[in-house]
């Protein structure tokens, strides 16, 4: 039998399991012992379909964007008001007690020379941390897992909460697991056919059949150990009843029961906001902070929001002057915002958009994403950026 096909028949492949092997093993480790202490982690949220950043983090103090954006901007007296130039969109209001506890900060005008207005190939270059002229086939986390560093000897230290894994998480020879449904990889793993099979398994493991049945062993062993670990802590906390919620609440719950994953990935789609922005972006905006805002909290319930960053990033901004269908087309910069107990530099950390200075009528981006990166990498996840951002000049932040 080939390994697709066991994968297939096995009914894995839908669990993400072809990654599962690499992953689960240190668990069984962990139980034991071998791997303790709790460790920082890193929760990206990625915003699908480029999120309009003018209308959610508002440049009120500029006359430019009520001029440019005379059906779809925020009126002043809405505006959350964070400074005398920028405020957040009222649909964030969940994210205000955030911002003054000192959880939260805001990049503006994050972008990356060049920019590319196309979904697919902008999201490819913020995934793989790559310059707009090349094209990468390993993500920036998969290359963290590649890079062997202290904290990231297996792929197990990226989890992301969906049915597929993105490009971001994917290295050269480790990648990250794909898991949306801890009670479903059980499930597979309990299947007759697994159960059937274990006890034939051959001693051999080198050849394509003996891969495949260790591979089923292990699954079947650790899949067990991780779901009885996420069983340890279960929130009482109260999260909206939305898939993008309920993503974060699985996480909380593992970071809670002391699994020592170190990135974690969860994605919101909806923003590509042509036409009839207002109402279809507020809404986005709102399921966001609400889930953001009861996932912190929980966090700090727990007393793990030192040990955790959270990112917020969208493929590109929109445009700064609306369109005729009452939308924003595709843009370039953008806002970015951090969440976490550690932050060194709260609220909002550089200057506002200038709305007019652009170029041909978009923004001006002044803070490079890998700069981000970069910083995450070196400052949060202690990781050799060196060897994760190979050829790319970046400067350190101090926003961590």
């Amino acid at each position: 039998m080939k390994r697709r096909d066991f994968l297939k028949t096995s009914g894995l492949a839908t669990a993400g399991t072809v990654l599962v092997p690499y992953f689960l093993k240190p668990f069984e480790s962990m139980a034991r012992g071998v791997m303790g202490g709790s460790s920082k982690s890193l929760v990206v949220i990625q915003l699908s379909g480029g999120n309009d950043g003018l209308n959610t983090v508002i440049p009120f103090g500029q006359d430019a964007y009520y001029q440019l954006r005379n059906t779809i901007a925020v009126p002043t007296n809405e505006v959350i008001r964070l400074n005398d130039m920028q405020g957040l969109n009222p649909a964030l209001q969940s994210l205000r007690e955030l911002y003054d506890q000192g959880w939260m900060s805001i990049l503006n005008n994050v972008g990356y020379p060049n920019a590319n207005r196309s979904h697919f190939r902008s999201m490819d270059i913020w995934q793989t941390a790559s310059d707009s002229s090349e094209n990468l086939s390993t993500g920036w986390i998969g290359r963290y897992l590649d890079s062997d560093c202290e904290t990231c000897r297996f792929p197990y230290d990226a989890i992301e909460v969906d049915d597929t894994l993105s490009l971001a998480m994917k290295g050269e020879t480790k990648k990250a697991i794909a898991v949306k449904n801890i009670q479903q990889l059980v499930a597979n793993t309990k299947d007759p056919f697994f159960t059937q099979a274990a006890k034939t398994a051959p001693s051999d493991g080198h050849n394509d059949l003996g891969y495949l049945y260790k591979t089923l062993i292990e699954t079947q062993s650790s899949a067990g150990y991780i779901f009885e670990k996420s069983k340890s802590f279960k929130t009482n906390s109260v999260y909206p009843n939305d898939a993008f919620s309920r993503s974060l609440k699985q996480v909380a719950e593992l970071i809670c029961a002391g699994i020592e994953t170190r990135v974690y990935y969860v994605s919101l789609p909806g923003f590509d906001t042509h036409t009839a922005q207002k109402g279809r972006q507020d809404r986005q905006l709102q399921t966001y902070a609400s889930g953001v805002s009861a996932f912190i909290n929980d966090l700090k319930k727990n007393d793990r929001l030192d040990d955790v960053l959270v990112i917020t990033f969208s493929e590109f901004g929109r445009r700064v002057a609306q369109n005729a269908s009452s939308g924003t087309d595709h843009g370039t910069a953008n806002a970015m915002f951090l969440f976490g107990g550690g932050l060194k530099q709260k609220g909002i950390v550089n200057a506002a958009p200038n709305l007019s200075d652009l170029e041909e009528g978009d923004l001006k981006h002044t803070i490079d994403f890998k700069n981000v990166y970069a910083t995450i990498l070196d400052k949060w996840l202690q990781a050799d950026v060196s060897k994760i951002l190979s050829g790319k000049k970046t400067e350190m932040m101090g926003f961590v």
